[in-house]
């Protein structure tokens, strides 16, 4: 059940469906839009959403699906049920454009059925149809929709004989056209012409007589007459009569073709119907896509409990302005069922319940909502709202008259399945009176264990949501010092108007505050300045709580930091020290060796003095060879002055660790030392040569350096945009083959839109590469299709 009459208005569904419209290439896609409506059944919203779901994740997959030709054939069909009709050559070509893009649907289901149940499932639709009947207009229809010559036998006669006899009309006249102009009959600058269909030679008037045929037509000023001459006159007749003929062969051939479609019309009907909600789930995607749209998950007993919703509409307008929207967190239970919102005016409470009321609506009629996809939702048998002013001055309401109507319809039809949303509670007549009346009905819902959101500024209200169980305050949150909305909700305790704090910001006199606060009285103001106080220690806490968290995250960092240079050092210790263990090895090895040799020289040659002298003088020569060189003094690196910009190489004073600026952000900079990265302030940095610095790491490592510089110069954006087919197959090779072997991981191939072609062909070449694991569209914001965003293995 759904109150008001105008909900979808109300609530700007009818504005969601025109986007979505937006997305559809068929009049068939647009009118399962116009027949979307809200439904409790849990199996039929699940299949809805799961069906959306799937195509969502083919559009975000980049896997190749038809995206046109979801035609309409619904009328050449009625037409093709009379028996002698016969349907035109154009009519057939959009038979066959549908056709085509059913067999790419049956095509890619056939492949991806299994990864796509939901959507396989409408298969059923269209397992009757023909697909032979397709094969046999293609032997008929070309491409741009005309008979083809071969379509038959006499077919193919007759246009070869229109062929030569046109070749001849064409000889014969040019041969007269010259003999005319080479005795001045014809006009200046004139060339042969058609008129009536044939062919004809522009003459003079004066100069009509002149030459014997027939006069077709004349110009506007009369001094030109358009003639065909005797001569050609019986060639023009014989091609006349053969288009008859072709025209009539045609007729026959498009006959025959009708009579074979004829039997499958019931089956083609429902390949239309198949078609058409195709291409329906396809905008409904489209759209969840365009929102950041998901598909929660769907539970029978009742709760509500969603995370990071937003808006659609607000979303999407706030975008074309470069703004953010503030997402919300919000949770109804069966012991929190009704939300009281309060706050201060222009604070976010209408935009609240909108969003949850348009959300959970968009949600029962089968649409994917913009929240986490772990968000909780159940579905809701009636649909109750009073938004607006519903005053209507032939029916003699007031505003307060029309919101007392609504009231008692929701108290007398509302139960336990029912959500409602109540904007601005109790307004429109006396407080004290419309603040009794509210409370009053609030309490009635509450028995009937409703759920809902409603706001006000009455703090009867609020008093009353904080006694008894089922109801709940909420507040949405305001910064008093700056005098400006947070547009967060805080569920758990009510909300203050602010207004004597925002009257004192504005500059009202002093006086005045203090005559309305003892109006007030002292017990109202005292309970206002406490949810103030409490509003701004909660402020503050939360500011606290942030700059903790940013600390601890900064210092995770940097223990990880930590971490990897510690572990990259013990690496480089173990690998010095088991490498200098083996060199000494070697050498102590060597040494034995040596003077093992030179006592066996001595001792064989007796301590002959030559022998042994010669002996001695092979070790010392050997002992100079071991000796250890002098430690090699580290290369200095000259200092320059200037700035410090991106890219530059600097020394970190505390180590004298040589490093390149990657980004500067305030008194920081992001340095690269190797493979390790880090941010150290400016002051520690001094700015050291780049020629000198390339120079001296190349003389230590060249092939290392070599390696590092190809790394800081290749680029992950490869731009294809301006080049032909033939020239993109080997750059987007290269491309990936670099970043592979540099071990990158993403990289991006801007193709853009146009016709997409080039789309077409990068995506089929990424298919087939093996070090590619996913391709996807760019996100919308920076390229969308006009972009593919390829993740590497």
């Amino acid at each position: 059940m759904l109150y008001p009459k105008n909900l979808e208005q109300k609530i700007n569904f009818q504005k969601i469906k025109d986007l979505i419209k937006e997305e559809c290439t068929s009049s068939l896609g647009k009118g399962f839009v116009d027949k979307v409506s809200f439904s409790s059944d849990i199996k039929l919203v699940q299949k809805l959403l799961d069906q959306t779901a799937e195509f969502k994740e083919i559009l975000v997959s980049g896997e190749s699906f038809p995206s046109s030709n979801f035609t309409d054939l619904n009328f050449y069909l009625e037409k093709a049920k009379l028996e002698g009709t016969f349907l035109d050559e154009e009519e057939f070509h959009e038979i066959k454009l549908a056709l085509q893009t059913l067999q790419g649907c049956l095509n890619f289901f056939a492949k991806n059925g299994e990864q796509f149940p939901a959507l396989s499932q409408l298969l059923g639709m269209v397992m009757e149809v023909d697909l032979s009947l397709l094969k046999e207009i293609n032997r008929i229809i070309d491409e741009k929709g005309k008979i083809k010559s071969n379509a038959s036998k006499e077919l193919q006669l007759i246009r070869g004989q229109i062929i030569y006899e046109e070749s001849r009309l064409r000889k014969v006249m040019e041969r007269i056209f010259k003999e005319a102009k080479a005795k001045g009959l014809t006009v200046e600058d004139a060339g042969i012409t058609i008129r009536s269909g044939r062919m004809v030679i522009p003459v003079a008037a004066e100069n009509k007589r002149k030459l014997r045929g027939f006069i077709h037509d004349e110009s506007a000023t009369g001094q030109t007459v358009f003639m065909e001459p005797e001569e050609a006159l019986d060639i023009n007749n014989e091609i006349r009569d053969l288009e008859y003929m072709e025209r009539r062969e045609i007729i026959r051939i498009l006959t025959e073709l009708t009579d074979r479609v004829r039997p499958s019309i019931p089956a083609l009907r429902k390949a239309t119907n198949f078609l058409g909600l195709i291409d329906f789930i396809r905008a409904k995607a489209k759209f969840a896509l365009k929102t950041d749209s998901n598909k929660p998950q769907l539970f029978k007993e009742q709760q509500l409990s969603w995370t990071k919703a937003r808006h659609p509409l607000l979303e999407l307008a706030l975008k074309a302005q470069d703004r953010k929207i503030v997402p919300l967190d919000i949770e109804l239970t069966k012991n929190a069922r009704l939300l009281v919102i309060s706050g201060p005016n222009a604070g976010g409470k209408s935009v609240t319940l909108k969003t949850v009321a348009l959300l959970q609506y968009m949600l029962q009629c089968g649409l994917l909502i913009p929240v986490h996809p772990d968000s909780k939702c159940t579905l809701f048998k009636n649909f109750f709202i009073d938004i607006g002013d519903e005053q209507n001055l032939e029916n003699d309401l007031s505003t307060y008259s029309s919101h007392l109507m609504s009231m008692r319809y929701f108290t007398d039809f509302a139960d336990k399945k029912t959500i409602l949303f109540i904007d601005e509670f109790g307004t429109g007549t006396e407080p004290q009176f419309g603040g009794a009346i509210a409370e009053a009905v609030l309490l009635e819902l509450n028995r009937k264990g409703v759920f809902g959101i409603i706001t006000t500024h009455y703090g009867n209200l609020k008093q009353t949501a904080d006694k008894n169980p089922g109801l709940v305050n909420g507040a949405m949150r305001y910064d008093v010092d700056h005098l400006a909305p947070l547009y967060q909700l805080q569920i758990g305790k009510p909300g203050s108007s602010f207004a004597l704090e925002i009257a004192s910001k504005i500059g009202i006199r002093k006086e005045i505050l203090n005559y309305a606060k003892s109006q007030i009285g002292d017990e109202r103001v005292r309970y206002d300045r406490l949810l103030t106080q409490l509003e701004n220690e909660k402020n503050q806490y939360n500011q606290l709580i942030k700059e903790a968290k940013e600390k601890e995250d900064l210092l995770k960092i940097r223990l990880q930091e930590y971490n990897q240079l510690k572990e990259t050092l013990e690496q480089a210790k173990k690998r010095v020290i088991q490498e200098a263990k083996l060199e000494a090895k070697r050498l102590l090895d060597e040494t034995n060796k040596k003077i093992e040799k030179t006592i066996r020289i001595i001792k064989e040659e007796k301590a002959d003095k030559e022998k042994t002298k010669e002996a001695r003088k092979v070790l010392e020569q050997f002992k100079q060879e071991v000796k250890p060189e002098k430690p090699v003094v580290e290369q200095q690196y000259k200092t320059i002055g200037g700035e410090i910009k991106v890219g530059d190489w600097v020394r970190v004073r505390d180590n004298g660790a040589i490093a390149e600026v990657l980004t500067l952000k305030n008194k920081e900079a992001e340095i690269s030392i190797g493979d390790l990265k880090s941010m150290v302030k400016l002051s520690r940095l001094e700015k050291v040569s780049r020629t000198e610095v390339r120079k001296k790491t190349h003389s230590k490592s060249s092939a290392a350096y070599q390696a590092q510089q190809k790394l800081m110069d290749f680029s992950t954006n490869l731009d294809l945009r301006g080049k032909r087919g033939e020239e993109v197959l080997p750059l987007i090779q290269n491309f990936i083959d670099e970043g592979y072997m540099l071990g990158i991981k993403e990289l991006r191939i801007v193709h853009g839109k146009g016709d997409g072609i080039l789309r077409e062909i990068t995506r089929n070449l990424l298919r087939t590469m093996s070090s590619v694991q996913k391709v996807q569209d760019e996100h919308a914001d920076r390229g969308g299709a006009g972009v593919s965003l390829v993740t590497l293995k």
